[in-house]
């Protein structure tokens, strides 16, 4: 026979288990009340960072603040210091972006066709120029600026570097309603550096979206050119068909670079974007603003082939620099070739008398797109430096560019 424990026994050790997950229970709710309010004091606690303080004061005719203060809203102490940063940077500089649609109208047998486009711009003055992608407005028969406020103007373009894939158009707007963008240095930025682009994604106006930059100084294939854009930065941000022409961004709040591409097979966001330097937008823009177009320094070097050794000078330009500078072609040579009793004269170039550039102003220069790329930093009347192997001995030749 089994002995069975008597009842009260039983009952005694379910009302202490019982004892025991209530004790339990309480204690998890207590922690978690106490871990959630020291997570809101730390929030609340939590200092803005320095990069993101406000550089203008509220009466600031650019980049006013709005007459909301941020750090009063409601929500603002729930905010980690990453989410304020976001904040801070859209605050500051969404009021510089418009939206730019443009129209080309088609002239056909049957009538005109025209065709929407559309991007964004950058306010860069108070006098109401905007900067743009020249793929953006290339080709448009009007051009619409439209601001923060929903006021839209209609542009001029005052002029276009194909070369870059810059554009600057101009509104008649009031000062009041311009705010600039303030510019960064983009030479002194770093891969996994935090930033920010906004734009006007698929229509989508004043969309703000983050990310890191990927690389520095990417060349890719012009858009409306043949020659390449160097020194271009790499960004993971999502950059899609409307961001053109929008700003590049740090956690200053700073314009560090215009957004002009993407690289997908569909024309959507792939975590690859590039974006203009902003020291290349600051050497051109000056330069539009003055004459209407950029122009370049020419070293009068019509074309040249790459060897191991560097680039072989086959043709000048007749009157230009490099031939003021005394820079070596092939000559030309006769050359006799008999077939059979017949003897041939022909004429040949030999090219062991043609110089071979390897340096400018002592930077190696090997390649086409080395070379093209040192000569383009100068502008006309400098004198720069080729180092060239001529009869198997390296010379330097100063070269005055037109």
């Amino acid at each position: 026979m089994r002995s069975c424990k008597p009842f009260h026994v039983f009952l005694l050790t379910a009302v202490g288990s019982a004892l025991v997950i209530v004790c339990a229970l309480c204690f998890i709710e207590f922690t978690s009340q106490g871990l959630a309010q020291q997570l809101a004091q730390q929030r609340q606690s939590a200092p803005l960072p320095e990069s993101v303080q406000r550089a203008n004061p509220p009466d600031s005719s650019q980049n006013a603040p709005p007459a909301e203060n941020l750090t009063l809203h409601a929500r603002w102490h729930e905010l980690i210091p990453e989410e304020r940063v976001n904040i801070m940077v859209y605050d500051k500089c969404n009021r510089s972006v418009a939206n730019i649609n443009t129209k080309i109208t088609t002239n056909l047998l049957f009538g005109e066709i025209d065709t929407p486009g559309g991007g964004s711009g950058i306010v860069i003055d108070k006098a109401g120029h905007i900067l743009t992608n020249f793929h953006v407005v290339e080709d448009a028969t009007k051009v619409e600026v439209t601001l923060f406020n929903g006021k839209s103007y209609e542009a001029k373009k005052i002029g276009v570097d194909p070369i870059t894939d810059i554009a600057v158009l101009k509104v008649d707007a009031t000062p009041e309603e311009l705010y600039p963008i303030s510019f960064g240095d983009s030479t002194q930025l770093l891969v996994g550096q935090k930033i920010y682009a906004i734009g006007n994604p698929f229509g989508l106006e004043s969309t703000l979206t983050g990310g890191l930059i990927s690389s520095l100084n990417r060349t890719i294939g012009g858009r409306s050119t043949s020659l390449p854009i160097r020194g271009v930065i790499q960004i993971d941000a999502a950059i899609n068909p409307g961001n053109s022409g929008g700003p590049l961004l740090d956690t200053q709040g700073r314009m560090i670079g215009m957004n002009t591409a993407i690289a997908s097979r569909v024309e959507q966001s792939s975590g690859v974007g590039f974006a203009i330097p902003s020291n290349t937008v600051q050497r051109i823009v000056p330069q539009i603003l003055q004459n209407g177009k950029v122009v370049r320094a020419d070293i009068g070097i019509e074309r040249a082939f790459e060897t191991e050794e560097g680039l072989v000078v086959l043709r000048l330009t007749p009157g230009g620099a490099a031939e003021k500078a005394g820079i070596q072609v092939p000559k030309v040579v006769k050359v006799r070739e008999r077939r059979g009793p017949i003897t041939y004269e022909k004429t040949g170039l030999d090219r062991s008398t043609a110089d071979v550039i390897v340096a400018v102003n002592g930077k190696p220069a090997k390649k086409a797109e080395d070379f093209i790329a040192l000569v383009e930093e100068n502008t006309p009347g400098d004198r720069l430096v080729l180092t060239l192997l001529r009869g198997g001995k390296q010379i330097d030749v100063p070269v005055v560019l037109n």
